[in-house]
């Protein structure tokens, strides 16, 4: 089968509705980094990279598989990522797409790519917290973080498609977007995966993988993806899963979240999830250093210290997972795309 290669900038491809081709794309990146706003900067640099004579681009690891660090991504691997988005979420040329996510990041790198590849017409704003502010736009395919998406839920009736990525979807925010219209789907995925190589239909327990990937699980339970036309290499990640078949998976925490209170493993997500409904402010479940168990399970709640009814609180929670401790931390620490940083809030 012969596929597109990295230099190919389809027919119908349209940036803010122009129809530009890889000569245009050029002429608008010097355009970008000389005369453009600051979220134009990223953008301008990104196309002079993606059409120069090397056939990889260099990225920044957020820490899914390991340390954050340096890696480079072939050019002809987002391509790949790009197709399996198109035929997973059955996008076509000519479908209307909105960018308002960071370019500096794979997220929003992968955007303009799909839209060059897969000849969409892509509409291309400052990234904010409320994306679709004065915007009645009708649009095919859009992709927020869950910040953005919680901004948006009146505007959100004018999207057919909408992938929220970058930090999970909680359960009230998920509530509020299965009333909508839209179909909506929390995707996973990380740098070294070129975003999302799975999608989770809201309402839906277990995510799918995309087409050309299979999943499987190593001895700590701990997901591996195998996707040759993205990663020449396995991907072994730090992601505790429950394997539904080599298609699907069910996402239950994080490795290095995992708290050994006590000799009982515990995972935080798992606790935050029973918890979501009874505590209105952002939280997560953390551990103090403890003499006695090893570590004692605490909750860390956003906001100024108030006394709580922890007997209704932890109704749901058996006696291993009951916090010994409530934190109270002002502003928590987070990422660009709104996921909390758990380690340094606690530091």
């Amino acid at each position: 089968m012969n596929y597109p290669t990295y230099e190919n900038v389809h027919k119908q491809f349209k940036l803010n509705g122009f129809n530009l081709n890889k000569e245009d794309m050029c002429r608008v990146a010097y355009s970008f980094i000389k005369e453009g706003e600051d979220f134009e900067k990223p953008v301008g640099n990104f196309l002079l990279d993606w059409f120069d004579h090397k056939d990889y681009i260099e990225m920044f690891t957020s820490g899914t598989t390991g340390e954050p660090k340096t890696i480079t991504v072939s050019k002809q691997a987002m391509v790949h990522s790009a197709l399996a988005t198109g035929d997973f979420f059955d996008l076509k040329p000519g479908d209307r797409a909105l960018q308002c996510l960071p370019v500096k990041y794979v997220a929003g790198k992968m955007m303009l790519v799909r839209a060059m590849i897969l000849g969409l017409d892509l509409d291309f704003v400052a990234p904010s917290s409320h994306p679709l502010d004065h915007n009645d736009q009708m649009y095919d395919f859009v992709a927020m973080v869950p910040l953005q998406a919680q901004n948006s839920l009146k505007e959100l009736k004018n999207v057919k498609k909408l992938i929220v990525g970058g930090a999970a979807v909680n359960k009230t925010l998920e509530k509020q977007l299965l009333k909508l219209s839209s179909l909506v789907y929390e995707t996973y995925g990380m740098t070294e995966t070129i975003t999302h190589i799975a999608a989770r239909e809201l309402g839906e327990k277990a995510f799918s993988v995309l087409p050309d990937v299979t999943v499987s699980y190593d001895d700590r339970n701990c997901l591996v993806i195998h996707a040759p036309r993205i990663s020449e290499d396995v991907i072994v990640t730090n992601d505790i899963v429950e394997l539904v078949n080599e298609n699907q998976f069910v996402f239950l925490g994080r490795l290095d979240h995992v708290i050994n209170s006590g000799g009982i493993k515990l995972i935080p997500e798992q606790i935050e999830h029973k918890l979501i409904s009874k505590i209105p402010q952002r939280f997560f479940i953390a551990s103090k250093p403890d003499a006695e168990l090893g570590e004692k399970v605490i909750l860390v709640i956003e906001g100024a210290s108030q006394e709580l009814d922890t007997s209704n609180l932890y109704q749901e929670l058996d006696k291993y997972e009951k916090p010994k401790e409530i934190v109270f931390i002002d502003q928590f620490k987070e990422t660009a795309s709104g996921k909390i940083m758990r380690k340094e809030t606690l530091s």
